[in-house]
């Protein structure tokens, strides 16, 4: 297994372990930690501390007739507490559009942290998610840590010269409609960050949106989700790809590295194992890959999720809020735990 801890040259290092390592029958599971969008950051103040230990990347090769192995050994969550207060929350909230204000960016994908003791076999999260029906629902396990997503969102597919990523912008609880100018603007805003970041390594005039802002039940609440896609230029390989894609938008803000540089100033601890992505490469070069929204880690007895939201100029601090409690709770009711009051 591959385990990178430094974002230095980490893409093309793992483009280089999967041209050793991959064959017919062969593919390769593959986790990106958010940590890896450090090498893009104009600021050089340092980033918030991490509040688990997981590599910024890890890949691990198997064989493609292996079938996912659910495990049912029982497991335990604790009491779930929370890194910001809402007081904290909102201040940060205020701060975004204080930057929106300047012109600093238009828009910040702020998270709050969440972790519990856990107990017991972190790889049954992945049978107790099963009904949120994840993108990339196998876990993934390396040395003392866990990942195990309930992601519904796309953060990037290839299948031969067609490239496609499907963000989402716009939450509501299961049932009621996303509607309104403020999840609109949210939303178009991601659409183009995704299209100009296809056009790094697609053919001039072929990245489209066929799909924009389709309302979907998804992972237990109601989003807007698009698609953008192009037509992947020949000479674009791996570490190319993931270079030009890599944070998904939908998780930044825009533009993007003025969003991420924000994000790292502002919010209490590091991402982890959220924001990242986790999926599958196969020998061919194509590859699947899910945003890690809505997504664990489990590392020395405790479990971490992280869950948040985009805030632009018009964004209301409580309403931000219960935004990031909209997208845990379906998940914190799959897994157990009391949450803090």
């Amino acid at each position: 297994m591959l385990e990178l801890w430094e974002p230095a040259g980490a893409f093309e290092a793992l483009e280089a372990y999967l041209a050793e390592t991959m064959r017919e029958g062969v593919v390769a599971d593959v986790f990106l930690g958010y940590g890896l969008s450090q090498a893009l950051r104009r600021d050089p103040a340092p980033p918030p501390p991490e509040p688990c230990r997981l590599p910024l990347l890890a890949a691990q090769p198997r064989p493609d007739v292996a079938r996912d192995t659910v495990s049912q050994a029982p497991f335990r969550v604790g009491e779930w507490e929370a890194t910001w207060t809402p007081d904290e929350y909102a201040a940060a909230v205020d701060e975004v559009r204080a930057a929106i204000a300047r012109g600093d960016v238009y828009q910040v994908n702020i998270v709050q942290h969440l972790s519990a003791p856990f107990a017991g076999d972190p790889r049954s999260l992945a049978a107790a998610l099963a009904p949120l029906a994840p993108v990339q629902p196998r876990p993934l396990a390396g040395g003392g840590w866990v990942v195990v997503s309930a992601s519904p969102e796309l953060f990037l597919a290839r299948r031969g010269e067609r490239l496609v990523t499907m963000p989402i912008k716009g939450t509501r609880p299961a049932g009621e409609d996303v509607e309104g100018v403020k999840d609109a603007a949210e939303h178009v805003m991601i659409v183009d960050l995704e299209r100009n970041d296809l056009s790094r390594v697609c053919e001039p005039g072929t990245v489209r949106w066929p799909e924009l802002m389709a309302q979907r039940e998804l992972a237990g609440v109601t989003h807007l989700v698009s698609t953008v896609e192009g037509r992947l230029r020949r000479s674009a390989g791996l570490a190319e790809i993931l270079a030009a894609m890599f944070p998904g938008g939908s998780i930044t803000g825009a533009p993007k590295i003025s969003a991420i540089d924000h994000v790292a100033r502002l919010e209490p601890v590091g991402r982890g194992a959220a924001m990242g992505a986790l999926g599958t490469i196969r020998p061919n070069g194509d590859f699947d890959l899910a945003l890690t929204i809505r997504t664990f880690a489990v590392a020395d007895g405790r479990i971490h999720l992280w869950v948040g939201g985009g805030v632009v100029w018009d964004s209301d601090s409580e309403a931000e809020i219960e935004e990031s409690w909209v997208k845990a709770r379906p998940l914190l009711a799959a897994v157990g735990g009391r949450v803090h009051a």
